[in-house]
């Protein structure tokens, strides 16, 4: 599959600051034109969604509205990928949060992974597929794409054209539930209503947050959501068909520091490297949610919190919601381009001005990372954040409600930025003078 354009501008240019702070000890300041960030934000007359001047949003989808296949949107919007399906169209593939007690299962419906017990109901977590005209991003259609899960939180494009959509939950059938929950599912963007639900148990059962693939390899890197968390990758037995299994493995720091959350004082200094290895995991399907715990055993390092997860041309960057000194958050570089993998200290937080807990991310056409911020503080205001190659970040978007932003992904012509905003859910596309 190749590569947009903007993924290697963003890889090249981090290339170059990173040599730039191996030579001189200091931030360098490359972005968009030399320039970091759009400057202020306007507020917005709505009271909704401060953005740059020249910028504006629109709403494509939201809560309770009726979709083509009699259903209602879910709530709970969380991670999101953007497909070119052809013809002039696209297609967001978009998780829901959701979890029995909270949520509405949406109806009765066929091809439903698990359902509340002694019922026909599913569990209310799951995909929707909204379809696009590419030109003019009026939505054509939306869906139910994959019922009956639990808390699908983050994921993962491919580079075949599907979603990997990753459930957040650990839960064993119970008599409340009738199947085990903690698995990933595999949504393809063209798929026309709902999927078969098959979980890929050999991708390890846990908290899982967020996915990547890469191209080459067809390698996929997992994120898991725990204070104690691992950085995961599996190994397919044929490379595009997850389905048919494949090897576990968990990231082993060669010099032998096990923790990365510099917690209890700065054990990884940003813009650092260590070397990386990769350890087997067995039993992976850990009907006692232990597969971390025994991988920290065996030496796996320890992240705080993984999140959102992004690939790009033999490195990917992923984040730590509360990593760090100041437990705001990190952002990990991982390159997988030579010949032993390495592991840089991209991005972390001393100031919630700065950076508040980072979740899902991307790249921008532009060349920045963008980060979804996710934290309740008070104020509860939520941050779209910009990251140059120099490790500078930038407000790119500010939320004015209760809740996070989740899902950023770019169209593939780079054009349009499209994210969630969580609850009450609401998709939006956000344009302007990104390049």
């Amino acid at each position: 599959m190749t590569m947009p354009m903007h993924r290697r501008r963003f890889l090249e240019a981090t290339a170059s600051a990173f040599a730039a702070l191996a030579a001189s000890g200091c931030a360098t300041t490359m972005s968009r034109k030399g320039e970091i960030g759009y400057g202020g934000l306007v507020p917005d007359p709505a009271g909704f969604i401060d953005l740059p001047e020249g910028f504006s949003y629109r709403v494509l989808s939201q809560l309770g509205e009726k979709m083509s296949d009699g259903f209602t949107v879910p709530d709970a919007a969380d991670g999101m990928g953007c497909f070119d399906i052809g013809g002039g169209k696209l297609a967001l593939v978009r998780n829901h949060e959701c979890f029995p007690g909270r949520h509405d299962g949406g109806g009765v419906m066929g091809k439903a992974y698990d359902t509340v017990a002694r019922s026909l109901v599913p569990l209310p977590g799951g995909t929707t597929t909204i379809v696009l005209d590419a030109k003019s991003l009026a939505v054509e259609k939306q869906y139910r794409s994959l019922a009956g899960t639990i808390r699908n939180c983050a994921g993962g494009e491919t580079p075949w054209g599907s979603w990997l959509t990753c459930e957040e939950f650990v839960g064993l059938a119970d008599g409340r539930i009738n199947k085990d929950h903690g698995w990933v599912f595999e949504v393809p963007a063209k798929a026309p209503g709902l999927v078969d639900p098959i979980p890929l148990k050999a991708m390890g059962r846990f908290n899982h947050e967020a996915a990547c693939v890469d191209p080459r390899t067809g390698v996929v890197y997992l994120t898991e959501d725990r204070d104690d968390s691992l950085l995961y990758r599996f190994i397919p037995k044929v490379q595009g068909r997850l389905a048919e299994g494949g090897k576990l493995q968990a990231l082993v720091l060669t010099d032998g520091v096990r923790d990365t959350r510099n917690w209890g004082g700065v054990a990884f200094a940003p813009f650092s490297k260590r070397g990386v290895r990769w350890i087997d995991l067995d039993e992976v399907e850990a009907p006692k949610d232990d597969l971390r715990k025994r991988g920290a055993a065996a030496g796996a390092a320890l992240f705080a919190r993984g999140e959102g997860i992004w690939m790009g041309d033999g490195e990917m960057y992923f984040c730590c919601t509360s990593g760090g000194t100041a437990k705001l958050g990190q952002i990990f570089r991982l390159d997988v381009s030579g010949s032993a993998d390495e592991l840089h200290l991209f991005f972390e937080s001393t100031s919630p001005d700065q950076f508040n807990y980072g979740d899902n991310l991307t790249i921008a056409p532009w060349g920045d990372l963008i980060v979804c911020e996710d934290q309740y503080s008070d104020p509860v205001d939520n941050y779209l954040r910009g990251i140059a190659p120099s490790g500078v970040a930038y407000p790119l978007a500010r939320l004015r409600a209760q809740t996070e932003w989740a899902g950023a992904c770019f169209s593939p012509d780079g054009k349009t930025l499209f994210v969630n905003v969580y609850s009450p859910a609401k998709t939006l596309a956000i344009t302007g003078p990104w390049i």
